[in-house]
């Protein structure tokens, strides 16, 4: 077979990046998420470029699940990351993720996912990615964390936050 010389697949996977960033840009300038829809994302925390707190990097050493639904605020899109503010156990985080580090986006209102083989830091794979619906997903996410996301006190009822769920059971097994 003759070689990609165009890579392809690294083209693909950047268009369907740019498809979670349009939908986080338009939702930044909002300010809310129209309807029903709400995004699970996935991302590397070691990835070049994530900014999380050491706490949450202690937590979730290699990747974490962010769910941006009710409560979130301070989102704002660039070209290559996001910056979000979201709560855990009550303590409020900036997240800064790099779309490059970002292994799934799944909005289950639509049941519409986006995976990405984003290797891990030390591995050398190919990057791919592929469009997969998985309907019954929303009823089989476990939650890792047992206590409920609150906005930070100070501030308005307008805020949003999020929680972090566990996808693990769902990857695809190598």
């Amino acid at each position: 077979m003759a070689q990609d010389h165009i890579r392809y697949d690294i083209l693909a996977q950047d268009a369907l990046r740019s498809v979670i960033r349009k939908v986080l840009s338009e939702v930044a300038v909002t300010g809310h998420l129209p309807g029903e829809h709400h995004f699970f994302i996935t991302f590397l925390t070691n990835a070049p470029g994530v900014r999380i707190s050491q706490h949450l990097k202690a937590k979730y050493a290699e990747q974490m699940t962010i769910v941006v639904q009710h409560q979130f605020w301070d989102l704002k899109v660039t070209e290559s990351l996001f910056e979000i503010g979201l709560s855990f156990s009550d303590t409020p985080e900036k997240l800064v993720i790099p779309f490059n580090a970002i292994r799934g986006f799944y909005d289950p209102s639509v049941s519409f996912e986006l995976e990405f083989d984003v290797p891990a830091v030390e591995e050398e794979e190919e990057h791919s990615a592929e469009i997969t619906a998985y309907p019954a997903f929303a009823e089989k996410v476990e939650e890792t964390t047992t206590e409920e996301p609150t906005p930070p006190t100070g501030g308005d009822d307008n805020n949003k936050g999020g929680s972090v769920v566990s996808l693990d059971s769902f990857r695809k097994k190598n």
